[in-house]
């Protein structure tokens, strides 16, 4: 979960037009908010100790546009959650524009495919 921290943090300090990213517990999980975006929250939990997730807001449509676009890549948990294995090897320049959709939603939910 660290390392997702750090492509969070990374992608919105590269992404154009976020000034600010605010790092907070939601529901007692690492979330993260812009004025931009939807929250990005992520988390382990012991009833799936073999995994790690990190979740979107259900009603937007990031997650169905990320399994459109890297089905054969993530595992998804409905709309809400990308899934990982703790011993995968992250696809961290996929995961940066899924991360960056997030970050930027308002502004690119428009966009077929959000801007990815």
């Amino acid at each position: 979960m660290l390392v997702l921290r750090a492509l969070i943090i990374e992608t919105a300090k590269v992404t154009e037009g976020l000034n600010t990213l605010e790092e907070t517990l939601k529901w007692g999980e690492p979330s993260y908010v812009t004025k931009q975006g939807s929250t990005l929250r992520m988390d382990w939990k012991p009833k799936s100790p073999d995994q790690y997730a990190m979740y979107f807001q259900c009603t937007s449509r990031l997650v169905p546009t990320f399994r459109s676009i890297f089905k054969n890549m993530f595992e998804f948990e409905g709309k809400r959650a990308i899934i990982f294995k703790l011993d995968d090897d992250l696809p961290k320049e996929a995961l940066k524009h899924c991360i960056k959709a997030a970050l930027t939603y308002h502004k690119v939910k428009h966009l077929p495919t959000l801007g990815i």
